[in-house]
């Protein structure tokens, strides 16, 4: 199947797309990197504060005060992505490949204020670098899925979506190996380790210029169509694009039909507040999972199974993480979307509950840390089949140009409001609860499993119009209009029925 489908890549992307693609997702990179790096030299920055706090006040740092200021530096990257999460709507409305070359300089002023911190001696430095950065990834989550999405083809936006989440744990995972302490991850060389970041700022920096801008933004927002049409024919490599045009002629007649769609109509209008909370709890889904706090306990548990280095077997946990986001890359334009984020939301709750067990029975039964090694794998391969990749780019499928930029703002506020959450609470909710914290992890992953299941429509090969159109026989409200989409199957061919199944649900 995986040689079929890299044969079927090969033939429908064009080496304009690929680099556009390849050119977007590195922000991804970038992003996963940030996630990753500052965890392994924990203790090594930890004693950096302290000296700097010697060579201030002539005495060691106050503990409290050391764990505040580690705390703080860890959190407010959220923190910055929380901020400009919420600005993507306004800056989508009217940029896409220049916001990404803008939102660069944020990267390499964060980067560089951390590299530096530890040779001017200051975690101010480090903590406001931290922002920054975090800030610039707060962006990335937002424009990566919208312009891949929509310099995608119908047939491969899925499988080209999906490399935002490759690209991402690609990046957790290459922080996890440069952070080893035989690397980079040492005394003095955490600074670089850092400071690399910039990297892949300064190489998409350099190839945005020459990948064009997204076709139906300058078609359906700025009204280029001379500028749209050049940029379909070096994306699918056709002088002929007429059908794609057309596609977005339609998509705009139906939103210059609408009014400007602000974040408070997305809950007023009955038109946008089924997408927009299908959204929210998908973006949810995705942090409430617990896959957070799997990586949190992995390395206790691998160290109890009697593993030497238990820093390689997290990082094996980072392969496997990797991997099993390439088969989600393969499956996700044969299997469709929602079917995958329920295979791997049902996985993932298995895994909590066989990990909940054996964490319980470890004690008394020495053996069941094997099993908990695998249920982390488990766990994690789920993960990357469904809630990891699935709801980044989701959102970019279920609204039109007009309410997309606003849709992008409310989900990613709300990805990361809860990865605040969880960076900050768990640690006080597993020390009250110990290992039956990953029970309430089940119970949540069951719970949007349920959801999923009712109410979330499958967008595998659908135009944009035509999965607008579910939501839009939804407001409409009567089974008149089913009937009618369903006539209209037939007259035109195309295939509304798994459409009008999931709008019965409704």
């Amino acid at each position: 199947m995986c040689v079929c489908v890299c044969v079927f890549l090969l033939q429908t992307v064009t080496g304009t797309l690929a680099l556009s693609v390849f050119t977007a997702v590195l922000g991804s990179l970038e992003f996963g990197y940030n996630i990753g790096v500052i965890n392994a030299p924990q203790k090594i920055i930890e004693g950096d504060y302290n000296a700097t706090w010697m060579y201030r006040y002539g005495e060691p740092i106050p503990t409290g005060t050391l764990t505040s200021l580690w705390s703080l530096s860890v959190a407010i990257f959220s923190i910055g992505g929380m901020v400009s999460s919420f600005c993507v709507g306004f800056v989508c409305a009217s940029f896409r490949r220049k916001a990404m070359l803008i939102n660069n300089l944020f990267a390499f002023i964060g980067g560089s204020l951390m590299g530096m911190s530890k040779l001017c001696r200051s975690f101010e430095m480090m903590i406001l670098g931290r922002f920054i950065i975090g800030a610039y990834c707060g962006l990335a989550s937002g424009l990566t899925p919208m312009y891949v999405g929509e310099i995608a083809p119908t047939s491969l936006r899925g499988a080209l979506g999906t490399l935002h989440q490759l690209a991402i744990v690609t990046g957790i995972l290459f922080a996890q190996v440069l952070g080893l302490e035989s690397l980079l991850g040492s005394e003095h060389l955490w600074p670089v380790l850092l400071g690399l970041t910039v990297v892949p700022t300064v190489l998409q920096m350099a190839l945005l210029p020459f990948c064009p801008e997204s076709p139906r933004f300058l078609y359906i927002v700025r009204c280029q169509e001379h500028h749209a049409k050049s940029g379909l024919r070096r994306l699918t490599g056709r002088q002929e694009v007429g059908d794609m045009l057309a596609e977005m002629k339609e998509e705009k007649r139906r939103m210059d039909m609408e009014r400007k769609v602000s974040i408070p109509e997305l809950f007023r209008s009955s038109l946008y507040r089924q997408p927009i909370i299908i959204a929210i709890l998908l973006q949810l889904s995705q942090q409430l999972s617990g896959v957070n706090a799997i990586f949190y306990y992995s390395t206790s548990i691998f160290m109890k199974a009697g593993v030497q280095s238990p820093v390689y077997a997290t990082i094996g946990a980072g392969v496997v993480n990797c991997a099993f986001t390439v088969v989600s890359l393969f499956l996700v334009e044969r299997t469709g979307r929602r079917t995958l984020h329920m295979l791997g939301l049902g996985g993932m709750c298995i895994c909590a509950v066989i990990m909940t067990v054996a964490l319980a029975l470890l004690d008394s039964v020495p053996w069941m840390s094997y099993i908990s090694m695998l249920s982390i794998f488990g766990f994690v391969a789920f993960f990357e089949v469904g809630p990891g990749p699935i709801p980044w780019f989701f959102v970019a499928e279920l609204f039109s140009q007009g309410p997309r930029p606003a849709a992008m703002a409310v989900a990613g506020f709300s990805n990361w409001t809860a990865n605040f959450i969880i960076g900050m609470c768990f640690q006080y909710v597993a020390d009250l609860c110990g290992p039956y914290v990953f029970l309430i992890f089940a119970a949540l992953l069951l719970f949007f499993l349920i959801f999923t299941f009712f109410r979330v429509p499958e967008t595998r090969g659908k135009t944009f119009d035509q999965i607008a159109a579910n939501f839009h026989q939804h407001s409409a409200g009567g089974m008149m209009d089913m009937d009618m989409s369903i006539a209209d199957q037939n007259a035109s061919g195309v295939d509304f029925t798994d459409i009008a199944l999931n709008s019965s649900r409704y």
